[in-house]
């Protein structure tokens, strides 16, 4: 059930500058455009001062630099955005699960499930698995041999955990996410490939959240980490060995080969790709859709894309691309018999 509170409650709890009539109700979060009686709205860049103009929002939220940008009853903060993300959590509290094992479920008699833990149904509690208190264990989820799942922390439907695996406190772990999948791990002899086992874990530390169908396998010697904090959307496939560093956040279709290294405090966009035993410096920006070939070791932001074209276009940038060797070559060619004038000049001139 969604809550309302009065925008004087909100600064009560959330902290902040009230200015206006502490009086007025809100119910909902909304965007600008879209906001009506009883929403909030928050305001980040002066650009949207029209939006902010017209907007029916009953409340902004808006910085100390833009506060006056409105005549609106607003809550002044340092930072809007993660604000505005607070408000919401507390207008939509989180859904409240009942305690329980669901008859339907499959639980080994060695598992240690506290009572405050949800088992839903046709989950598959292995050997040797330790809850938390609080866990949610979602419907058809799986959880292998061993695994350990930190309190409260959520496992959304159809969930698979592989054996040895350890998963901190407050984690999220969505509908599809596979966690300890055998890494991508082969010889090759003589043409044919022989596989190489995965003996390794996948250690996932508090409060990490992970998007649907998004796959972190288990390394194939060390442990493949990520660290507290991080922040992975849907579809992304981190391979064997990999280290995600704190606080990083990465969004959908990215892939990080095996044995890369990311560091704390990264922002990996959608589509970007990451070759294997690269490494990654802290405070790294990668824009989407980016190929990254060597490591990073500077905080910087990084671009690997070209800009789209029409296909025909594309066509004739290609082939001049596939030519760019032979034309480096002819213009050192053009250099050397530069300088050989200049230097035949030279001598005649002095002569």
């Amino acid at each position: 059930m969604k809550a309302q509170y009065s925008l004087t409650e909100i600064v009560s709890r959330l902290g902040g500058e009230l200015v206006g009539d502490g009086d007025i109700v809100i119910s909902r979060v909304a965007s600008l455009a879209n906001a009506q009686a009883g929403h909030i709205s928050f305001i980040t860049d002066s650009k949207y001062r029209t939006q902010l103009a017209d907007t029916a929002a009953s409340a902004i939220i808006i910085s100390e630099q833009h506060r006056a940008l409105t005549t609106l009853p607003r809550i002044v903060t340092d930072n809007p955005y993660a604000y505005f993300a607070r408000v919401s959590d507390l207008l939509n509290p989180r859904v409240e699960y009942v305690p329980g094992i669901s008859p339907n479920a499959s639980v080994a008699p060695d598992a240690v499930i506290p009572a405050s833990c949800t088992v839903m149904d046709y989950a598959v509690i292995a050997p040797g698995v330790e809850l938390g208190e609080g866990v949610v264990i979602g419907p058809g989820c799986v959880v292998g041999r061993n695994v350990h799942i930190g309190s409260q922390t959520v496992l959304q439907s159809h969930v698979t955990i592989y054996a040895d695996c350890q998963i901190g406190e407050r984690c999220v772990m969505a509908a599809g996410v596979v966690i300890g999948a055998d890494g991508f791990g082969y010889a090759n002899d003589q043409g044919r490939w022989v596989k190489i086992p995965q003996v390794g874990r996948v250690i996932i530390e508090d409060d990490v959240e992970i998007g649907v169908n998004t796959s972190v396998d288990r390394g194939a010697l060390d442990d493949t980490i990520i660290e507290q904090g991080v922040k992975l959307d849907n579809l992304i496939q981190i391979g064997h060995n990999c280290r995600i560093g704190a606080h990083t956040v990465i969004a959908g279709c990215v892939g990080i080969a095996g044995s890369a290294i990311v560091g704390k405090h990264c922002r990996i966009g959608g589509a970007a790709m990451i070759l294997g035993h690269l490494e990654i410096a802290d405070g790294v920006t990668i824009s989407p859709g980016s190929m990254i070939t060597r490591s990073l070791l500077k905080t910087d932001t990084y671009t690997a894309l070209m800009p789209f074209q029409t296909h025909g276009d594309w066509l004739k940038t290609a082939a001049n691309i596939r030519r760019l060797g032979d034309m480096s070559e002819r213009v050192k060619q053009l250099e050397n018999e530069l300088a050989q004038i200049r230097a035949q000049l030279d001598i005649t001139n002095r002569n």
